[in-house]
């Protein structure tokens, strides 16, 4: 089979600068829990408070055993920037090629689209608290933009902007809206208990019996994965800890265990606090609604952080993806062009061709939740090929060097997360319109989208033969 080589970088050339700590890397997973408040009153209504709050400590527990996998994976492949799917290209490389350029297309697709999802989602909560009812738009011809998408477009920028400074540099305000956000979670993980109204009367089961029951948990769970399984982003900045290895094994586990203290605690403590009513009427305004209850007031400092927090949300995947993309182009599995840093050492080119995406989707497609089911069918792949990866390298290379070696009965949790993660992807694929994500209409075109990784595959391989040919022409 040909080998791809990757570009050779010169000695002198711009590079990922090792510039953060392990708790810059648990510092870029803080502002998840807003993706956990954008999607609790939705799962709320639909389950039940008790089944709500149960699958989603599953869904982080299982997110957390997914890092512990992920850190002996990063230790092996410290040079690799772009995480997960990089390392399931490793894995998969010499089985079936294929795998590698879908894997990482189809995590870069996930975080490059973040900036239009999360952006729409900051619109409606912007519109919620501030402007409800709000019709104010512009038109040309028979095209209009209106509130939403500008606000959108300028997450997209703000995340643009953010993601071509210095990482060292962005991890000051990264860092800041983080730990802004973790103070509501911890008020309304506690102190919601403290509340003359806090029970848990009321909390209902809507889950069903049987294999549809079973199908409808799994449904949720794809969802839900799209939140809690974004706990591995702090891998995709590997080569820029200063103690490569050390960093690696803190920063995926410390956020791994912050992850599943939040997203167990905090839907607890929530729904004790308002009801499940509450959250099931209002899922984008529940937030604002509990900190009236608790404080009688400050609904809008509460809409402010929860923005801060989609915002760094946003930034991080638009930084994650760059990389992805940046790496994947260094290892050959997409075109050439996407193998440069400027000289800062940042991803430029791959940055600015994913807000050119992202400005796209905000303008041109009519229906998000088509981006939403491409980019978490991708996403939850990558996951798939990554932790059956890490099988597939403990067999196939058994004796290559492990700076983090976990213990033998680990090979039994990665056979058992790649069965989840299967069942998950299936049940997401074949029930997008159970959770209200999405249809048949939606999944043909995320197929459409991740088939693209190969289009641009075999492009790659075109580019290399003609630079050989050239090569071999001038010799």
């Amino acid at each position: 089979m040909e080998s791809v080589q990757s570009p050779p970088v010169a000695i002198d050339a711009p590079h990922l600068v090792k510039s953060i700590r392990w708790w810059d890397g648990v510092a870029l997973t803080l502002s998840l829990p807003a993706a956990l408040f954008v999607s609790l009153g939705y799962s709320v209504a639909a389950l039940g408070a008790w089944a709500a709050i149960l699958l989603w400590a599953a869904i982080a527990a299982i997110a957390a055993l997914h890092n512990w996998l992920y850190s002996e994976l990063g230790a092996m492949f410290v040079d690799k920037a772009g995480g997960i799917a990089l390392y399931a290209n490793e894995a998969w490389q010499s089985r079936a090629r294929a795998l590698g350029p879908l894997a990482t297309y189809a995590y870069w697709f996930a975080w490059a689209t973040a900036p239009a999802i999360w952006g729409l989602a900051v619109a409606q909560i912007l519109m919620a608290e501030f402007w409800p009812g709000a019709s104010w738009s512009i038109g040309f011809g028979a095209w209009h933009l209106d509130l939403a998408q500008v606000i959108a477009l300028l997450v997209a920028v703000i995340s643009w902007a953010f993601s071509m400074i210095r990482l060292r540099s962005a991890m000051v305000i990264i860092t800041a809206a983080g730990v802004l956000l973790m103070i509501p979670v911890a008020i309304f993980s506690v102190a919601g208990w403290f509340g003359s109204h806090a029970s848990t009367t009321g909390f209902s089961w809507r889950v069903g019996a049987g294999l549809t029951g079973a199908r409808e948990v799994f449904a949720w769970l794809f969802v839900m994965a799209w939140s809690a399984y974004a706990v591995e982003a702090a891998a995709s900045f590997i080569p820029e800890f200063r103690d490569t290895v050390s960093d690696t094994q803190k920063a995926l586990r410390v956020a791994a265990v912050v992850l599943v203290v939040v997203f167990a605690a905090t839907p607890l403590g929530l729904c004790a606090l308002l009801g499940e009513g509450t959250l099931a009427a209002e899922p984008n305004h529940f937030l604002q609604a509990g900190v009236v209850a608790l404080f009688g007031g400050g609904a809008a400092t509460m809409t402010v952080v929860l923005v801060s927090g989609v915002l760094v949300l946003s930034v991080m995947g638009t930084a994650d993806a760059a990389r992805a993309l940046y790496q994947s182009a260094c290892d050959g599995l997409t075109i050439r062009q996407f193998a440069t840093l400027n000289s800062s050492g940042i991803p430029s080119r791959a940055v600015t061709v994913q807000l050119l995406i992202n400005v796209a989707l905000v303008l041109f497609v009519g229906n998000a939740l088509a981006v939403i089911v491409a980019g978490n069918i991708g996403y939850i792949l990558a996951h798939l090929l990554a932790v059956s990866g890490y099988l597939v390298l403990r067999h196939d290379r058994p004796d290559a060097p492990r700076p983090i070696r976990l213990a033998p009965p680990w090979m039994l949790v990665a056979a058992a997360l790649t069965l989840f993660d299967a069942l998950i992807l299936i049940a997401g694929i074949t029930g997008a319109s159970i959770t209200g994500y999405g249809g048949t209409q939606e999944v043909v075109v995320a197929i459409a989208v991740l088939m693209l990784s190969q289009a641009l595959y075999y492009a790659r391989r075109l580019q290399d033969r003609r630079s050989r040919g050239a090569q071999e022409g001038r010799a």
